[in-house]
């Protein structure tokens, strides 16, 4: 197939995670035979901080301005098969528009950022790159958030099929490295600052290093404020390239995971940064929210503490093989569920059950 994507970004990780997202499920669909054309807007934050200007598994088109953008959208969706628009994608209302227009065969929305989008959808009816009405217009509506919203999605807003497109990993960049002197801690985290994130960012992982003050932890992401005082056995990285995950994920005693507020009240949502830690066999310390236990299992495959007494525990009182234990039955269930290369086998399989649907709808009307 040829499939056409918008998205926000694959060039750029910088302060979002759609760009690994994007980047594991395009090159896992080019690897399986299919073609991939990506659609960026060329924007300054993203612009001066590309780690991947060039994607070899992809044919990007970063453009300026939509208006000089249209004729190279049209020319491009003429021939494709599958279309999708992804969430915060800055002209996602036009390009929406642009693929209704078109003579696509399956029609697709992939919000990365689903709880967000819905409770802006419930307040307002619209948002900046999805209006309301937009929603019944797609023949597919993937989502980084399974569960009952899905439900509500279809339901409320009129989506034809509201289905689970979890993020991934890819198996050739994620994986067990040699410890790392370099990133070497008790105890890491590694995501953009975000308010509703530093509260427990500060009790588990900033707690613990106030109680282990001959320990090293480390953390890694842009955009935090200046004024959060960090204890001082906390290293930070303002920003880390892609390339660099794994092994910061092998030389972690524990790594830490932070659900974002409106993630952790709808449930389902698991981060890509929760799967790539897993994929390098990471013992995983996790904030808990419903569905979890479908993503891994309590206790053998990640760790829920409800304090930073738990996670000194961990460190101090744990046999280190134990942990590794965890990290590996973690890596296990990734490796057999959650790889781009099966992500990308969903994407086929709901495309052509879109498809049979169409098929089924103009046999109908015959």
């Amino acid at each position: 197939m040829k499939i056409v994507i918008f998205g926000l970004s694959i060039t750029s990780s910088w302060g979002n995670g759609h760009a690994t997202t994007f980047r594991a499920l395009a090159r896992a669909l080019h690897d399986r035979g299919h073609r991939v054309v990506f659609f960026e807007k060329n924007v300054e934050w993203y612009g001066s901080n590309r780690d991947l200007p060039a994607p070899e598994f992809c044919d990007l088109r970063l453009y300026d301005d939509w208006k000089t953008a249209v004729a190279t959208v049209r020319h491009e969706l003429a021939d494709t098969d599958v279309a999708i628009v992804g969430s915060y994608f800055p002209d996602g209302i036009r390009a929406a528009n642009e693929v209704f227009e078109s003579r696509v065969a399956v029609k697709t929305f992939y919000d990365i950022d689903t709880p967000i989008t819905i409770a802006t959808l419930r307040d307002k009816g619209d948002t900046e790159y999805l209006r309301g009405d937009q929603v019944a217009g797609y023949d597919v509506y993937f989502s980084f958030t399974g569960g009952p919203m899905l439900r509500e999605i279809e339901e409320r807003f009129g989506a034809r099929m509201a289905v689970p497109l979890y993020c991934s990993f890819d198996l050739e960049k994620y994986r067990k490295y040699p410890i790392s002197k370099r990133y070497a801690s008790e105890m890491s985290y590694m995501g953009t600052y975000a308010p509703d994130r530093q509260p427990k960012l500060e009790e588990f992982l900033c707690g613990a290093a106030r109680r282990m003050p001959e320990s090293k932890f480390l953390v890694a992401g842009p955009q935090y404020p200046k004024n959060v005082k960090w204890p001082v056995n906390v290293r930070r990285i303002m920003h880390l390239n892609p390339r660099w995950h794994p092994h910061l994920y092998s030389s972690s005693k524990i790594t830490l995971n932070v659900t974002r507020r409106d993630m952790m009240m709808a449930g389902y949502s698991p981060s890509v940064r929760l799967f790539e830690a897993a994929a390098c066999a990471a013992p995983i310390v996790s904030d808990n929210w419903p569905g979890l236990e479908t993503f891994f299992t309590p206790g053998t495959e990640i760790l829920l503490p409800t304090s930073a007494e738990d996670i000194v525990g961990y460190l101090r009182e744990r046999d280190p093989k134990e942990l590794a234990r965890i990290g590996e039955a973690a890596q296990s269930r990734v490796l057999s569920e959650h790889t781009s290369t099966r992500r990308a086998e969903e994407f086929e399989r709901f495309v052509e059950r879109s498809r049979a649907a169409h098929v089924s709808r103009e046999e109908a009307v015959v």
